[in-house]
């Protein structure tokens, strides 16, 4: 690191704490102004934000741990979300648009009823808003520290205190200026950490020891550079390539994605995204601000680092087990010049401060408005729960540096969060569409996950001959989960009248509502499910084939690359036709 990239990663903080203290004044007027921007948020902001978010510095470490070990066909792992992804676009996303509320958590006391509906509000307020959110950010924060000490070469023992630099300033910025500054510095630092990247993964390709994409083909093992994962009941010996059994394939493809809680990636949106969402101008806004982060966070941001991946493969085979992540960050150190290394280095920042400063604003937004002020103060001013919200920003940085210093490996921490929601995704997707859902269902399929999880670990402990492993135990936790909630469902009493009333009226769904539709006949739900249905299989086709596409491009021959291309080609245009009749159908801009 020399002085023109000490120049580069100054002057990225300094505009960086500049945006922040812009929007200050702004942030300081309501909650509404500091959780919410106001509700005024441009599509195209909103879907940035959650791309550059969910664009943390461990992902292009993870990403190149997936290449390493499982070839392309690793990234199957979170591809496949893309599916759900997709049902949120055309099923959900304008429906939290609709609703109204400042927080996801807010929903499920308008959707249901009494002390079950505070209580689970209240509990998911602490549990996601501090224990699950210091968790992530805490991981964030190793992942961070990782870079820094190979970059830098600084001691293990005192990378902490650069961390706790690096989220100080972003809780600066997070607390002056609420959600405004962070989604505008989300944008600056995605576009800045997407640039690194790009620029990287240019410079090692095209380095004489890997001589092109066709040189980096001909190093590497043939399956490496496989899209499609192996599906056979054994993995015959193959390495470099994902390789799932049947059954395991049926899990991810055909489960995970409605089964599975996972933070970002929630069945039908949540949290972060369900902010954003919720912050958009209008239902038109929330619909494309989901769409455009579908099509970059799967389609486009994960090239650069699977390319610089793959190259790491063949530049550092004496890494092995954990440390073939590394890979990317010894990349960084031995391909970029002054000026550039200072670049990256920025961009890893950026990526790093956009996820924390997501996460500090959102899980503050469950504390404050939650729990803070649903049960504990309720007649404060606007300046005065603000004014909260930026102290409890502060706390939750403090809380995050607390978890980090306790934590040793993030290893398996993907698959645990999934295993632990297995089960709840398919509670949050029909308590839009079916009357009979209520509070003790959702409690429910909250809490059994963990304890079939736990169960199974005693008994693979037990019996370790017959283990259960992932993605197949997701089968019998999803089968447990979804059994138990639903018969919980029919033995409780159902979401009182009056509340089923006036969430029918607010929100105006289609699905199954018993009555309602006839008591309440000025009312007309959104309809046109067979042309959503249309919409949702669309967006699907167009982001896999725009993957295909890619890697065509890049390893595959002229006619797979004519074939995606015309594919996705195809699947966009009908794709916008399936949008604009959707959006005749509805006077958006009445509803601002």
């Amino acid at each position: 690191m020399l002085t023109l990239d000490w120049i580069v990663i100054i002057a990225y903080f300094a505009v960086t704490l500049l945006i922040g203290l812009s929007f200050a004044r702004r942030a300081g007027r309501s909650t509404e102004e500091f959780f919410l921007s106001g509700r005024k948020l441009p599509w195209w902001l909103a879907g940035i934000s959650m791309v550059a978010t969910t664009f943390a510095a461990d992902t292009p470490l993870a990403v190149t741990e997936m290449v390493a070990v499982n070839g392309i066909a690793g990234n199957w792992l979170w591809w496949n979300m893309a599916i759900g992804g997709m049902v949120t676009v055309f099923f959900f996303a304008h429906l939290w648009r609709r609703a109204g509320i400042m927080t996801d958590l807010e929903f499920i006391e308008i959707r249901y009823s009494g002390k079950p509906a505070a209580f689970l509000r209240g509990f998911r307020a602490v549990y996601l808003g501090l224990f699950m959110n210091a968790i992530i950010m805490g991981w964030v924060n190793l992942a961070m520290a990782t870079i820094i000490e190979g970059m830098f070469g600084i001691p293990s023992d005192q990378v902490f205190w650069y961390i706790t630099a690096a989220m100080a300033v972003t809780a600066i910025y997070s607390s002056v200026s609420g959600l405004w500054g962070v989604t505008v510095t989300d944008a600056i630092q995605f576009v800045i950490a997407m640039a690194g990247c790009i620029i990287l993964a240019i410079l090692v390709v095209n380095d004489s020891s890997i001589g092109g994409l066709s040189g980096l083909q001909a190093a590497l093992p043939p399956d490496s550079v496989r899209i499609l994962p192996r599906i056979s009941s054994t993995t015959d010996g193959v390495t470099g390539v994902l390789s799932l059994s049947a059954g395991a394939f049926l899990a991810y493809v055909g489960v995970q994605w409605w089964a599975s809680w996972y933070p970002g990636a929630e069945p039908g949106g949540g949290g972060y995204v369900a902010q954003r969402m919720m912050s958009t101008k209008n239902e038109r806004h929330s619909v494309f601000s989901v769409l455009l982060f579908q099509i970059a966070f799967f389609c486009l941001r994960p090239w650069p680092w699977i390319l610089v991946a793959l190259s790491s493969l063949v530049l550092y085979p004496e890494l092995t087990g954990s440390d073939v992540r590394l890979g990317f960050v010894y990349a960084m150190n031995d391909f970029l010049s002054p000026g550039l290394k200072g670049l990256l280095v920025a961009a890893f920042f950026a990526a790093y401060m956009s996820t924390i400063g997501t996460h500090l604003n959102w899980g503050t937004s469950y504390l404050i408005h939650d729990l803070w002020r649903r049960f504990a103060s309720r007649d404060r001013t606007e300046r005065q729960y603000v004014f909260a919200s930026r102290l409890t920003t502060v706390i939750l940085m403090v809380a995050s540096l607390g978890v980090t210093l306790m934590l040793d490996s993030i290893a398996g921490a993907w698959q645990f969060i999934l295993e632990c929601g297995a089960g709840l995704g398919l509670v949050l997707l029909l308590r839009w569409y079916w009357w009979r859902v209520n509070a003790w269902s959702e409690i429910t399929a909250t809490i059994t996950p963990a304890l079939v999880y736990v169960a199974l670990f005693l008994i693979n402990t037990i019996r370790p001959e017959a283990e259960i492993r992932f993605p197949e135990s997701m089968f019998l936790i999803v089968g447990v989960t979804t059994v138990s909630w639903i018969v919980v469902t029919m033995l409780t009493s159902p979401t009182k009248r009056e509340v089923l009333n006036a969430f029918y009226r607010r929100v105006r769904p289609s699905g199954f509502w018993s009555d309602l539709p006839g008591k309440h006949a000025d009312i007309i739900p959104d309809g046109q499910l067979t042309v959503r249905i249309a919409g949702w299989i669309l967006g699907v086709i167009m982001i896999y084939s725009v993957l295909y596409l890619f890697a065509a491009v890049f390893f595959g021959s002229v006619t797979d690359m004519l074939l995606s291309a015309c594919t996705a080609a195809v699947s966009t245009a009908l794709l916008w036709w399936v949008l604009l009749r959707l959006d005749r159908s509805i006077d958006y801009d009445s509803m601002v």
